[in-house]
């Protein structure tokens, strides 16, 4: 049995029915932009994320460079950012004229290394940060980490395009956040039927910057306050994820069983599992795992005879990428963590609604490494 990395066509009975059914009236009636699909998605992203505002947008990319903008990141400002991330959080900085530094990773949770982003800190003397939230939790140093930037004065943004439906100490992840961001992708936790994001912040002002900036900085029809762009978030999108919202915990439970067995089988077979800080209730958002780098190809290579998909989550460090070159201003963090997690990672399918067959395919394909050592 084949088992993909990640299938997104597993819909509750009766799901499609009705998006079809949603499709047919908004189109019926023109209801393509703005209305209440995007008012109530942004109601119920606020509810979730257990903040006062959530603004709707184009993309998670996008998301990032409002939440930059909106805290006065421009031509020339210091950003320091983590160098384990997706592209989109370097690019996101170079993109509003800030300048990147990347921060190394720490090799316990993975994340953006906290003694080395205050040494960073103390040199640069930023004025914004960003730290990503990877692989559905974040870091263990989460409220260290949000009270130093608020002493030092550097906006903290925080990409949570992996974490929506994460809590930390019972919280939303977002909830004690200066301004955060999330992505509607269609592959994570909460996806849509194309690209989607959304800002999530407490503060007011930033707030109307965000919702200014979304949609051409217009402070009315026809006068622009600020210089934004089109990123409003399409009504189509927000009426899927809507309907989505109303299954998002069955689908986070069943991504967390899956994940469960990893937890409990994947050390027996000799598979190094990486497990959220404490304190961290994740959503299931992925695996993670990290075998030797010399070892990889070689598991990753029955895995492929055998129809079972995977990932590396993420192949490189956003230092050594091409597209850095020109931009990138230092890299803190003598270690090279970065670099040797990317070397090391790798990934197990898992999604919503995975079969107890599937897993056992996998699982079988791991077995079938292990005897032919």
């Amino acid at each position: 049995m084949a088992v993909p990395f990640i299938d997104i066509k597993r819909f509750e009975p009766g799901f499609l029915d009705t998006w079809n059914e949603k499709v047919k009236s908004m189109s019926e009636n023109a209801q393509f932009i703005g209305g209440n699909e995007v008012t109530d998605l942004e109601t119920n992203l606020a509810t979730w994320a257990e903040t006062k505002y959530a603004i709707g947008c184009a993309n998670g990319t996008d998301a990032l460079q409002l939440a930059l903008r909106a805290v006065g990141v421009g031509r020339g400002d210091k950003v320091l950012l983590p160098d384990s991330t997706f592209w989109a959080t370097f690019e996101a900085v170079v993109n509003v004229g800030g300048d990147p530094y990347t921060v190394d990773t720490n090799p316990v949770d993975l994340q953006m290394d906290f003694q080395v982003f205050q040494e960073a800190v103390e040199k640069v003397k930023p004025k914004a940060a960003l730290v990503v939230h990877l692989y559905g939790w974040g870091t263990a140093k989460i409220e260290e980490l949000r009270k130093f930037c608020k002493e030092k004065n550097v906006a903290l943004i925080e990409d949570g395009a992996q974490c929506f439906g994460v809590k930390h100490n019972g919280k939303s992840l977002y909830k004690e956040a200066l301004i955060s961001t999330t992505s509607f992708y269609p592959a994570k936790v909460l996806g849509a039927a194309g690209d989607g994001g959304a800002v999530f912040t407490n503060d007011e002002e930033l707030s109307v910057v965000t919702r200014r900036l979304v949609n051409h900085g217009r402070t009315s029809h026809y006068e622009h306050g600020l210089v934004g762009w089109n990123s409003r978030l399409d009504s189509l999108q927000a009426a899927f994820l809507n309907l989505s919202l109303k299954h998002l915990q069955k689908r986070i439970e069943s991504r967390k069983s899956s994940q469960n067995i990893y937890y409990k089988e994947l050390p027996g077979l000799g598979i190094g599992v990486i497990q959220p800080p404490k304190g961290y209730d994740e959503n299931g958002y992925c695996n993670v795992t990290l075998v030797d780098p010399e070892v990889r190809p070689k598991i990753e290579s029955v895995l492929k005879e055998k129809g079972i998909g995977f990932g590396n989550i993420y192949p490189g460090a956003m230092s050594d990428q091409p597209g850095a070159k020109p931009y990138l201003i230092e890299r803190f963090g003598n270690e090279g963590n970065a670099r040797r997690i990317s070397k090391s990672v790798l990934n197990f399918p898992l999604f919503a609604y995975m079969t107890s067959s599937e897993m056992d395919e996998v699982l079988s394909a791991i077995k079938a490494y292990n005897a032919s050592k």
